[in-house]
């Protein structure tokens, strides 16, 4: 073997080595919330003592806007449990995707959380198509599914046949409460004729039956209901749909949205002159100050959409004010819709884990019930939550967003916040309703 021969084989092992070891670096699970992907041992449904979470939430696309501050209250409940200690002695392995508010995309992000990642359980997804799309693959690799916002009532029905097995929760309450609310909000305004206008998807068309089912049964009329008004949010043009919806001269219009498309179709029936004196009613999709801006301004200044009022699933847990105050002290923002829902439903996984001394899908839904419901010590912290758990004490997990008491089908009730948009496009909590 030549000197120079011999040297070239050393060269060439030593960049192997190097390469397998920066590889492995780059590949090391994170537990403060960047995105990872490490192979894990099996390939679905966690694993037994280290808790692997997930989150699938709308980072980009027509929800993002809502999605970024959920994120946001998701990494605080990661931070804040690995700051005291973790779950079953070590740090949250945590995993992010984007699901770019598109049902295609999360299912393949929500498919690297069970394949690449092993998740045990994913926080997610906000739109109730995405959640449909993701449900498809996290059930039967036994990874639970715990939504702050995926609202549709078809998540109960699906539920009571028993397609979920366990694996599916929320922490806001199905569409079939806040179309009641929103229901008994028109009827009390005045509203005796109304159009719905709704987003084609699980969403839209599930809130959008109950809707019609409520406010008909408090004597109202729907008057497009044999041919109901539903927008593709990837049109490019929404005049047909805005006359579909306002043409009729409703005195108001139940308008079921996502920012972006929904704030299209808004302003088309703005242009076409539509929207005089009908009153629009909204929802938790666009509870957002980006919402009105979008829409933008009449020839005199005033935002178009001033006036509007709408319902969102309310905040109103134990734990709310506590939160309200260290969320700002620690992102520098006021809480935004389904903020609290998310801390929650991070929080549920990372107790439940504990409780049932393994992290796995199964083990999470295992305690999941156990430890949100009643009987037990009422505790609001969730370090302490899962101090108490550890030690074998019965707990009842109070949260931010409310008591969290899921029932046999994964879900919660609640209460909802109306609000206004106002004359400078800022949105204000003007009252509480209960369905």
């Amino acid at each position: 073997m030549t000197k120079r021969f011999f040297s070239t084989l050393c060269l060439a092992f030593l960049a192997i080595v190097t390469t397998i070891w920066i590889v492995a670096c780059q590949s090391s699970p994170t537990s403060t919330g960047s995105n990872t992907t490490t192979p894990a041992t099996g390939s679905g449904g966690g694993t037994k003592d280290a808790l692997r979470l997930g989150s699938l939430l709308p980072a980009t696309g027509d929800l993002s806007s809502i999605g970024a501050p959920m994120i946001k209250a998701t990494d605080f409940l990661v931070e804040t449990v690995n700051k005291c200690g973790g779950v079953l002695g070590k740090p949250i392995a945590y995993f992010k995707e984007d699901d770019r508010t598109d049902p295609p995309a999360g299912a393949e992000a929500m498919t690297k959380l069970v394949k690449v990642d092993n998740v045990g359980a994913v926080v997610g997804a906000y739109a109730s198509s995405v959640s449909t799309a993701a449900l498809a693959i996290a059930v039967p690799n036994k990874v639970v599914m715990i939504s702050p916002g995926s609202t549709s009532p078809i998540f109960t029905e699906r539920a009571k046949k028993g397609e979920f097995q366990g694996y599916w929760y929320r922490t806001a309450p199905p569409d079939t409460y806040q179309a009641l609310a929103l229901a008994n909000l028109a009827y009390k305004k005045g509203a005796k004729k109304v159009a719905t206008l709704v987003i084609n998807n699980d969403y839209g068309v599930g809130f959008e039956k109950a809707f019609v089912e409520a406010f008909e049964k408090l004597g109202g009329t729907i008057v497009n209901k044999s041919k109901p008004t539903r927008y593709d949010p990837k049109a490019t043009t929404f005049e047909a749909e805005a006359k579909g919806a306002f043409g009729s001269k409703p005195d108001a219009v139940a308008a079921i949205l996502y920012p972006d498309s929904g704030g299209a179709v808004i302003k088309a029936a703005f242009e076409q002159g539509l929207t005089k004196d009908v009153k629009i009613l909204l929802t938790d999709g666009v509870k957002t100050e980006d919402f009105p801006k979008l829409i933008g301004n009449t020839p005199d200044g005033k935002f178009i959409l001033a006036g509007a009022i709408g319902t969102v699933p309310g905040a109103d847990g134990k734990a709310l004010a506590e939160f309200t105050k260290n969320y700002k002290d620690k992102t520098g923002q006021d809480l935004a819709a389904f903020v609290p829902h998310s801390y929650d439903a991070a929080a549920l996984v990372a107790i439940a884990a504990e409780a049932a001394k393994d992290a796995t899908g199964d083990g999470i839904k295992s305690k999941i019930r156990d430890i949100a419901n009643a009987p037990g010590k009422e505790v609001t912290d969730v370090c302490e939550a899962i101090k108490l758990v550890k030690a074998g004490t019965e707990i009842d997990y109070q949260g931010a967003s409310g008591n969290v008491e899921l029932d046999e089908y994964g879900d919660v009730k609640g209460s909802y916040d109306v609000w206004e948009v106002q004359p400078d496009g800022k949105i204000k909590v003007i009252d509480r309703v209960s369905p």
